[in-house]
């Protein structure tokens, strides 16, 4: 098979004007849902896009719209070896994690009506209809990663993020705003081929599940959005799709070949380390993924 590079074109376009509409549409309609809901309303609650839909690299036909919901009063913190909680003056909240997740899916449960939300472990999913999107919303606290030095005014430096528990499984941190501006920085670099890159090789993804190739299983989005933010930056500078693909992919493969050659790599974030333990994938995922890639495409 040989995709073409009209194909690769249309796949790099971002979700069409009504699909759009749909996804802000849920954005707007879980804002509506926290504010209305008494017991949250007087709380300080930050809520915004993250993920893909706020990246703008989700797909046509492929949209989906990710909420994050912050309670700023408290958080989970993370400290150097250096110093602790203690240390720092900090106490437990009595208002727990577990709280407020409960207060959240009530508020929801309220605005979009118990058959309309389904609890999963770490979201809950707002079904879609006519008017908006199917929705994932993730409560959070805020997350601190504390450094161990000041700031010029002398309170303690730390790098803000989110954490929340699932239901089953382990405090999960994520940087959505330094994923975001990252994003940003090297869309506008590369002339806007980044992120027309990522969402190509996500439809790529897309058509090589729809026709049962394993290698395709287990990368996620997310992980392509990584492994393409890993890519050299010289790889973007083509002047055709299917070359800046060839380069990306080539590129992306014989550094995922090894451990050593990727141990280093971090998500989009540049917070996280992309092939770590703490992963749901594994480099040899990743490297399987692209060989097959590379093929489905048909280069040679």
């Amino acid at each position: 098979m040989s995709i073409s590079e009209d194909t690769l074109s249309t796949w790099s376009k971002g979700p069409s004007q009504t699909e759009s509409e749909r996804c802000t549409n849920a954005e707007l309609a879980v804002r509506k849902a926290i504010k209305a809901f008494p017991e949250l309303h007087d709380l300080d609650i930050s809520v915004f896009a993250q993920g893909s839909y706020r990246a703008r690299t989700n797909v046509r036909q492929k949209s989906d719209v990710d909420i994050c919901v912050r309670y700023n009063g408290s958080f989970f913190p993370n400290y150097p070896t250096s110093i602790s909680g203690d240390d720092l003056g900090h106490v437990d909240s009595s208002f727990t994690f577990s709280d407020f997740k409960g207060l959240v899916q009530l508020a929801l449960e309220d605005y979009f009506g118990e058959d309309g939300v389904t609890r999963g472990n770490k979201a809950f999913q707002i079904h879609e209809n006519t008017y908006r999107i199917g929705t994932d919303v993730v409560p959070t606290f805020e997350h601190r990663r504390y450094t161990g030095e000041e700031n010029a005014d002398g309170s303690d430096q730390f790098i803000r993020g989110v954490a929340f528990k699932p239901d089953k499984g382990n405090v999960i941190y994520n940087w959505p705003q330094q994923t975001y501006d990252n994003g940003v920085n090297r869309n506008t670099s590369t002339g806007r081929t980044y992120k027309r890159v990522i969402r190509i090789l996500k439809r790529l993804r897309g058509r090589m599940l729809d026709e049962g190739l394993s290698e395709a299983e287990p990368v996620p989005s997310f992980l392509i959005e990584c492994l393409v933010w890993n890519a050299e930056v010289e790889a973007f500078s083509h002047d055709t799709y299917r070359a800046v693909v060839r380069h990306v992919i080539a590129d992306l493969w014989n550094r995922t070949r090894v451990d050593t050659d990727c141990k280093e790599w971090g998500e989009v974030n540049e917070l996280k380390y992309l092939f770590r333990a703490a992963q749901p994938w594994t480099r040899q995922h990743a490297n399987s993924f692209l060989q097959a890639a590379w093929d489905y495409i048909g280069y040679k």
